[in-house]
């Protein structure tokens, strides 16, 4: 029979991490066995310090390795369940609850979901530069050259501060995306990210502004509430979906899997509901032949925590990494922070087999960082009104 590890702690940390807030939560149990997890809410991390103080006043005394159950109870508890506050707190204590089990067995979490499929973990990497000029080129190149066989670009439009046009970024972005394609050639995945700013008729227009072929993923070009939209852009264009980053469960999946609506599903472990909802979602992805494509723009947690999980499904793409020479954020790779944090092998992470996660969290180094009150950008257009980030 597997230990009982009774639920003593449940401690919330958002801190400041480098360039950014990360809200990490650490459980800890009765037999000294404690489990760290991250929560993807960014921006928003003081809501979720809340709900995760919520679910702390039941789960202590609890036992950890009933996963499952937990994760039912805290979904379940309260009438007004889910909604990406709830999920984003839930999604921080699974992670910890899969790192104190693997721990408490002596095993890789992986081995939980299944066991290792794979030994790498391949990776996309985010060009610095937004999608308008020479500089955006030779960045493509740039990562080419250093192993990335799938390469992101960044639309153009948010260089007059807060202002965003979305015909003047099309425009120009569809032009400069051209160009990108052209100096990678064939063999490169190439696509990109409007960050759900655009409407259908405007994602339609900077697709048809370009050459078939140029683009093999188009990530969240407008928001996902509705999605009958993207069916109607989808009789617009052929290039392929990336959609998923901001779902906060398998049943905000549903329609974009039951109705193929998406080609690559990217899920966000820290908001959807940790690692015992993502497993759910992954294998109702793969019965429609749908690549997992994990969203991963946080901490070293997530990342280890999207590794194994990346590890124990087999419709698997590539995963996000901020930890590219684009994008590499200060802090984030601090091993003094993020004592056995992995780290990428070229375009790779090579899978841990470290009991748990993995990765630690030095807490007293932590507990001495602040919050910091961080908005992200709040966008509007020439006339005044407001538009997505």
């Amino acid at each position: 029979m597997p230990p009982k590890l009774k639920i003593t702690a449940i401690k919330p940390y958002p801190v400041w991490v480098g360039t950014r807030n990360q809200l990490i939560v650490k459980v800890e149990t009765d037999q000294g066995i404690y489990g760290w997890g991250e929560s993807g809410l960014s921006s928003r991390e003081k809501a979720v310090v809340g709900a995760v103080e919520h679910y702390r006043e039941f789960l202590i005394g609890q036992d950890a390795m009933q996963i499952g159950r937990i994760w039912q109870e805290m979904y379940r508890s309260q009438y007004f369940e889910g909604g990406r506050v709830l999920q984003a707190a839930i999604s921080a204590i699974d992670i910890a609850l899969h790192d104190i089990k693997g721990k408490a067995l002596d095993v890789p979490v992986y081995e939980l979901l299944g066991g290792k499929q794979r030994d790498l973990i391949p990776t996309f990497a985010t060009t610095r530069s937004e999608c308008a000029g020479t500089e955006v080129v030779e960045q493509v190149l740039e990562l080419k050259e250093q192993g990335w066989n799938a390469i992101r670009l960044m639309p153009a439009g948010q260089k007059s501060g807060n202002v965003y046009e979305p015909r003047e970024s099309i425009a120009e972005t569809a032009k400069w995306t051209v160009k990108c394609r052209e100096a990678v050639g064939e063999g490169t995945a190439l696509g990109i990210d409007f960050h759900h700013r655009l409407s259908v008729a405007e994602a339609a227009s900077y697709c048809q502004k370009m050459p078939r072929a140029t683009l093999d993923f188009l990530e969240e070009p407008i928001r996902d509430e509705t999605p009958s939209a993207y069916e109607s852009l989808r009789k617009l264009t052929d290039v392929p979906f990336a959609i998923g980053e901001e779902f906060s469960s398998k049943w905000q999946f549903l329609p974009y899997i039951e109705r193929d609506i998406t080609q690559f599903n990217r899920i966000d472990i820290c908001n959807v509901g940790g690692l015992t909802e993502s497993m759910k979602v992954a294998g109702w992805t793969e019965a429609h032949y749908i690549d997992m494509m994990p969203h991963n723009p946080l901490g070293p947690i997530c990342t280890a925590a999207t590794v194994h999980f990346a590890a124990a499904v087999p419709n698997f793409a590539w995963l996000e990494t901020r930890a590219s020479p684009g994008e590499l954020y200060q802090g984030f790779d601090d091993p003094e922070l993020f004592p056995g944090l992995l780290k990428l092998e070229g375009a790779h992470y090579r899978v841990p087999d470290r009991p748990g996660l993995g990765v630690d969290v030095n807490e007293a180094l932590v507990a001495k960082q602040t919050y910091r009150q961080w908005e992200a950008p709040h966008l509007v257009r020439k006339d005044g009104s407001v538009t997505n980030w």
